[in-house]
């Protein structure tokens, strides 16, 4: 499929009616959020297939991946905002230096990460929650799982830098072909030739690197940026600039992590099965997500652009557009999602105490479903359109600032209920946030 060059995506972004440029660059970030979930959901269908501690590994695992990929979209993020802004100034010189900085950037940190990682294994392990009995499958999955973080963190930003240049499809093709090929290796390394948790941890990397491959080749196509050692920047308006656009990213995605890292070590004073259902339905929840941070995503290069050109009238009708049809959308998947929690969580791992957690888990955080979609949407706003100030502190309410607090007290007074029901309070606190900050802003741009 053919894409518009620079000039025509200038025209399409800034001109065209609002709901079709939300829905053309949101339908292909869709898809890519939801190949990009399969990395974590295929992971727990199979590796449920094995026994419930291999399960539970996987979940003590998902925060570390939550980091890299929080590193990913810091970069990412930090530098599409940045991007889309300038290609809305028609300054192109600089969003060429930006593109290259962050890319290679965000490499080596990858890099470390794995270096890292590896060094700390054990203690890494133990510290993010992994009891005696799970301490083995929790290591092989992870010493992995670790050796792909250059190439998730790197695919993460280029995927997030040629989707905010307006070539949305581009960056699908890079994510969904590295997905498709996750889901086909997991089950031949884990079954097949009978490496268990380690081959489901093989088959994810295989596919993150091919991934990256392919995105890389993408910047070579469609009028992308490409990428250049020569346009590599240390100056400090670059790294401030992706520091501004990136933070509420990596306090969105950073916090996540932490938020799961409690959720586990909360649940795991009720035993492996908690962890096990805790960690189903933050995948169940990830998923159904990704189409709203997708709808937000789709948003984000028509934010950004028309920000950058001054056109805040359609700044506003692209976010109450993208509010709309998230919102309809979660309140379908709530209502499904409902009635039928415990089988969903069922097919995931067949186990009694592990649907007992699960299902409640579910029906408590699908309660709140509509208000994370406000708090998602004006966190992205603000991010792209540079309210650095406002997208930190929204970013950090829903995953840090109410539920951090609230994990730590609740179970105290309600046990494993307790658990179950953080997400939804942090969920209602977070909208009460949101609300005054979007209105704000978008007072000051109509002003």
């Amino acid at each position: 499929m053919k894409m518009p060059s620079h000039r025509d995506n200038y025209v399409f972004l800034t001109t065209a009616p609002v709901g079709k440029v939300i829905l053309t660059m949101a339908v292909p970030t869709i898809i890519s959020m939801l190949v990009t979930s399969i990395y974590n959901i295929v992971d727990t269908f199979y590796v449920g297939r094995i026994s419930t501690q291999a399960t539970a590994a996987v979940g003590i695992v998902f925060p570390v991946m939550s980091v890299v990929q929080a590193f990913g979209f810091y970069f990412g993020q930090g530098s599409g905002t940045y991007i889309s802004r300038k290609l809305g100034s028609k300054e192109t010189d600089d969003a060429k230096v930006m593109a290259s900085t962050a890319f290679f950037t965000s490499l080596g940190f990858g890099f470390l990460i794995f270096l890292l990682g590896e060094i700390f294994l054990e203690p890494l392990s133990t510290g993010l929650g992994s009891t005696p009995t799970i301490l083995q499958d929790t290591k092989d999955f992870m010493k992995y799982i670790l050796v792909g973080a250059p190439f998730m963190t790197a695919t993460m930003t280029l995927n997030n830098q040629i989707r905010f240049q307006g070539n949305a499809m581009y960056a699908m093709i890079g994510i969904i072909v590295g997905a498709i090929l996750n889901v086909a290796l997991v089950p031949i390394f884990a079954f097949s030739l009978n490496i268990g948790v380690k081959g489901a941890a093989i088959g994810t990397v295989i596919g993150q690197i091919v991934s990256f491959v392919i995105l890389v080749l993408m910047t070579f196509k469609g009028g992308n940026i490409r990428l250049s050692l020569k346009n590599v920047s240390f100056s400090r308006k670059y790294h401030f600039e992706m520091f501004k656009g990136g933070t509420p990213s990596l306090s969105r995605q950073g916090l996540a992590s932490v938020s799961t890292l409690l959720l586990n070590l909360a649940a795991g004073v009720y035993g492996d099965a908690a962890i096990a259902g805790m960690s189903i339905v933050t995948r169940i929840t990830f998923v159904i997500f990704s189409i709203i941070i997708g709808i937000g995503q789709g948003f984000q290069p028509m934010c950004g652009f028309n920000y950058g050109a001054k056109l805040y009238d359609r700044v506003r009708k692209g976010y109450f557009f993208s509010i709309e049809i998230g919102s309809a959308f979660l309140l379908a998947c709530g209502a499904l999602g409902f009635i039928y929690a415990d089988k969903i969580v069922d097919v995931l791992r067949h186990d009694p105490e592990v649907v007992s957690v699960g299902a409640a888990a579910l029906r408590w955080q699908i309660i709140t479903f509509i208000f994370a979609c406000v708090i998602t949407i004006s966190n992205m706003a603000l991010q792209t359109s540079g309210r650095s100030i406002a997208a930190n502190l929204l970013a950090a309410c829903r995953n840090g600032i109410f539920f951090i607090p609230l994990i730590l007290i609740l179970p105290k007074y309600f046990g494993l209920l307790g658990v179950e029901m953080c997400q939804a309070v942090a969920d209602v606190l977070s909208f009460i946030v949101a609300v005054p900050l979007i209105t704000h802003y978008f007072r000051s741009i109509s002003s």
